[in-house]
This record gives structure tokens, sequence and C-alpha cells, in this order.
């Protein structure tokens, strides 16, 4: 680990203003993602602005019904909230997919948002990596290959967002509050992670100095008809092959409402919104379900160790599209699917 400065911001524009003053700083909160990072030389912070005493924690209701969440607020503390428990079972069911106890535990909201690949040639500094040094090549191309994307993928980049809250955030319509030089701004959660293309060392759309300060979510919450599903190796402390975040509004058996996106097959949470519109008015029916996973993965690029994922993600769709329109949401606790 290199030799590094340490400071701790005294509030989001102290924050602003150190980040904004070294292209080599990086923020901390809970640390669990860029320590490791700095212990296998991938990330080489000259400083490291300590975030965790902001007064960034709560989780409030605004005057037209939307939560303000924010992004210091423990993964742990924000799944087992009792308003993201009654409104939005979706994003709580999500966290609880992920990581460990112990993790979430330290995880920030902003900092699940901000976590780097878990692409294994990233880590590897003995390996080429676009991400790393832009124009040394991805070894994922031609190495292997299992774990990495099929949608949104480019010629120099082929990893996948890791973030299990981000699925569930991109679902759900959920606004990113950020802070910067210039201001204050707000993005759509869909915008705020990039696909590769020729920049795939760049990872969101933050600009210089900026950083999120919270994040809200829309008075809908599709607390009755939802479902998180995770597909992994192991049923615990593993990243996803693929996850789906379904949410339905239903009148009867017919879909009024639909939101589905998808983890572990791109590099940001991916969501169509044609699919999304073919189910509404429509049956809650496996037919369906599966026509709008067509349309999901319309596009999807197999590599030489990834193939099987196309058909996984078409099925898992299927599946918890299923279980959101049947009331019966993935348990988190107990692992076997629904």
């Amino acid at each position: 680990m290199n030799n590094f400065q340490y400071a701790r911001a005294t509030d989001v524009a102290d924050a602003i203003r150190l980040l904004a003053a070294g292209p080599g700083a990086k923020l901390i909160a809970g640390g669990t993602n860029l320590i490791d990072l700095m212990k296998e030389n991938v990330e080489r912070p000259s400083r490291l602005i300590d975030i965790s005493r902001l007064p960034l924690r709560k989780v409030e209701e605004t005057p037209d019904g939307s939560l303000r969440i924010g992004a210091l607020v423990p993964n742990s503390d924000l799944a087992y909230h009792p308003l993201i428990e009654q409104r939005y079972p979706l994003l709580a069911s999500a966290i609880l997919a992920g990581a460990s106890a112990q993790l979430r535990n330290m995880a920030s909201v902003g900092g699940n948002l901000m976590q780097r690949t878990r692409c294994a040639y990233f880590y590897d500094t003995a390996t080429p990596c676009n991400k790393r040094h832009p124009g040394s090549g991805c070894s994922a191309m031609d190495g292997l290959n299992r774990n990495h994307g099929i949608l949104g993928t480019s010629a120099a980049c082929i990893a996948t967002n890791p973030s299990d809250m981000s699925v569930a955030l991109a679902a759900l319509d959920a606004l990113v509050h950020i802070a910067g030089p210039s201001g204050e701004r707000t993005i759509a959660l869909t915008d705020l992670h990039r696909l590769p293309g020729d920049k795939p060392h760049v990872d969101t759309n933050l600009g210089t100095g900026e950083i999120i300060t919270g994040i809200e979510l829309p008075p809908r919450g599709f607390a009755q008809n939802y479902s998180y599903l995770k597909i992994r190796d192991r049923m615990s402390y593993a990243f996803a092959l693929v996850s789906v975040a379904a949410a339905l509004e239903l009148e009867g058996n017919a879909i009024s409402g639909a939101r589905v996106a998808v983890g572990g097959v791109a590099h940001k949470p991916w969501r169509s919104l044609e699919a999304e519109a073919t189910l509404r008015g429509q049956a809650a029916t496996p037919d369906h379900f599966s026509h709008a996973a067509d349309l999901l993965l319309q596009g999807a690029t197999a590599r030489s160790h990834n193939g099987f994922k196309v058909e996984l993600a078409r099925r898992a769709i299927v599946r918890t599209l299923t279980q959101a329109a049947n009331a019966t949401p993935q348990s988190q606790a107990h692992k076997k699917i629904a």
C-alpha cells in the first residue's frame, strides 16, 4: 500500500474542496471496497478524505411523499428501516441479498453505488486491464469471462457492476442527489453509471469534485407485487451471475405498471423501457413475461465462457416477474428459490 495523506471533512462543502484540490484524492466512508483496492495496488490515492462524520445519515420523508436517504446511511440500517420495509421492500430485499451482515453494517449507500467491478483481471495488476490502465487491453476478452457482461459491452471492457442495491434502485426510478464545485444537481439512478464504451476507466457520470449526498425514492414503491432474485454460484456472500428486480402493479390479473432491472449482466443495472411498456395492459402470464425477457436481452453478446448467462437471465426474468405477480417475493433469509 502506498503512502497517502489523510484529511477529515467537516461538512459537504469541505469534502468538495478537498476532493477538488488534487486529482489523486479519494473519499472514504465505510471503506469496504476502497481499502481492498488499495491493498491490491489497484487504487493508489494520494489523499484519503474521510467523510464518515458528515451529516448524511438521515432517512426522511419529503413533502411530496418521496423518501430522501442520506449517502452515509449504512446498508444494514436502510434494509431494516421501517419506511423501507413497509414502502420499498424491493430495496430491502436487494440489500439483504448482498455481501454479509458485517459488511452491510459498514457499507454506506453512497459507497455501495460507487463500488468498482469485481472483475478478477481488474484486481490482478499483473494483467492488462483498460479500467486500470486505459489502452492496455482487456484480459477478460480471451480469458476466463464466465462472470462477465453480455449487454452494453464494448471492445474495451466486458466487466459488470457488482451492486445489488443499484439494481433495485434502478427499478424503483430512484434519483441521485449530487453536490460539487458548481452546486447541487439531481440525476436518475439509471444515468449514474456508464457503459464502458472507449472509456471503461470512467465508471460514473460524476464530475470532478462531485460527491453523492443522497438518494431519493419516489412515492410509488410497489410494496405488494415485487421480487428480487439473485442467482449466484453459492447461496450467500457471492456476487450475482444474474439478478433481477421486478415490480408490478396489477388490476386483477392485468398489468397496469411494470418495472424490471437486471444485474450481473452489464456495466450498469440494465433496464428496457420497451420491455416494460409491452407488459402494460397484458395479463400476468409466463408468455408475456417471456416476451419481455426477450426484449430486455436484445443484443446480448456471449463470450467464450458466459454464453449460459443469456438463457439464465431469460429464465430469471420470467421467474422474478412470476414471483412478483403472485406476491410471493424471493426470501433472502431462506435461500431456496421460490
